[in-house]
């Protein structure tokens, strides 16, 4: 099966991907993965992207599209994918269409300010780290696990939550609407337990 995962930051996308792909037995391909492991083994397009990478730029639709195609072209893959992370716009989804079109896409809806309370009370820590919300802690600032510091990653702050969610609603939301015009989306609660959402995602795709 060839699936893609779409959902907003803190969405829980990357935990439940990990376990849908070992449940159907598809490789979890996500685009900070992808772009590492080709960068990794100096493949043609990982040698490119390495240019824009080393320079803080974006790295251009054509070379990621182009890695893409390269990645899903392994033989893990042969027997389908599960893509998180990409497409992000609707001119990569055409082009994936092109290379190799998802049997479904799933969208994993969580309301705006759930996930702001979700990622700003986030907490890492600096020792084992581990990850926390300060909704479960007794000590905000001290790991329940090993006693090290915890703090708050510079991305997890109510500013930049607002304005990853603000790109994401303008780039990436349009996907929505592209593919149920396709009747491929499947959309799910995400603002449940992470079972509940898991289980949501296998009974919509079955």
């Amino acid at each position: 099966m060839k699936l893609i995962f779409l959902g907003p930051p803190g969405a829980g996308k990357g935990t439940q991907a990990a376990g849908v792909s070992a449940h159907l037995g598809v490789p979890h391909i996500s685009t900070g993965d992808m772009f590492r492991s080709a960068i990794q083994n100096q493949t043609p397009t990982g040698i490119e992207a390495k240019k824009y990478l080393d320079a803080g730029e974006l790295v251009p639709d054509s070379v990621t599209i182009a890695m893409v195609k390269e990645r899903l072209s392994m033989d893990d893959a042969r027997n389908g994918y599960l893509l998180d992370g990409f497409p992000r716009t609707v001119d990569q989804a055409i082009a994936l269409d092109e290379i190799s079109a998802p049997d479904a896409v799933v969208d994993i809806d969580v309301p705006d300010e759930r996930l702001m309370s979700r990622l700003t009370g986030r907490r890492i820590c600096g020792k084992c780290h581990g990850t926390f919300h300060v909704s479960k802690l007794t000590d905000e600032h001290t790991c329940p696990i090993c006693g090290g510091e915890l703090y708050q990653r510079s991305d997890d702050h109510p500013d930049t939550i607002s304005t990853r969610l603000k790109a994401y609603h303008a780039s990436t939301e349009p996907l929505i609407g592209y593919y149920k015009g396709l009747g491929k989306l499947r959309q799910v609660n995400g603002d449940s337990q992470l079972e509940d959402v898991f289980k949501a995602i296998l009974a919509t795709l079955e």
